[in-house]
């Protein structure tokens, strides 16, 4: 695993990978490892004491999050790999459709498990608005604000891969389902970030 700096400088050159993916993955993991740093401020706190169970249960829970974030970074560039490849076989090659769409289908894969990870996020962010460190609030709010521009960056890897598809029925109920889960994310992160705007008195 890359050190943050090291996955930076690489993501500024043009270098395939990492790309637009990877950098949502990054996101997910922040997000995540905010909600787990509000939860490791919470515990052990009397004045929490009736969510220290709960509390306990996020910090495992987030845990687990970031390493399944942080596997997605690599995962989304080795789904990159054979497309990169199909878009340099030549275009008179017999086969080369049928090559690239097959690219494109494993291209969008790891964007939509990274959005369905994103949405494993949400009930915790707004879980911990209420039973986290008063201490704390913005980091939920960056967490939130974290977790919304993975998601949307998911989201706009997998429309950038179904929009070149030539199945055009399995590309819609991608998109679809996508759309969903986007929206779902926009909504809870958006307002548990005003809530949080609301517990500062802003």
């Amino acid at each position: 695993m890359d050190t943050t700096y090291d996955f930076i400088e690489r993501l500024s050159t043009k270098e395939p990978v990492p790309g637009g993916g990877g950098a949502g993955a990054l996101m997910g993991a922040t997000a995540a490892a905010l909600c787990s740093m509000v939860a490791n401020l919470t515990s052990g706190k009397k004045k929490y004491a009736e969510y220290q169970s709960d509390i306990e249960r996020i910090i495992r829970n987030m845990n687990y999050e970031i390493k399944v974030f942080l596997a997605l970074i690599n995962k989304d560039a080795e789904g990159f790999y054979p497309l990169s490849r199909a878009y340099s076989i030549p275009k008179d090659e017999p086969g080369r459709e049928q090559t690239l769409e097959q690219a494109l289908v494993l291209a969008a894969q790891t964007p939509f498990e990274i959005l369905k990870e994103c949405d494993k996020l949400l009930a915790t962010i707004d879980e911990l608005v209420i039973k986290g460190s008063k201490l704390a609030i913005s980091d939920v709010g960056v967490a939130a604000a974290a977790c919304r521009a993975a998601a949307d960056s998911a989201a706009m890897n997998v429309y950038a891969n179904t929009s070149l598809m030539k199945k055009r029925e399995y590309a819609d109920e991608l998109n679809e389902k996508t759309m969903a889960y986007q929206r779902q994310c926009r909504d809870v992160c958006d307002k548990v970030y005003d809530m949080v705007f609301g517990k500062m008195g802003l």
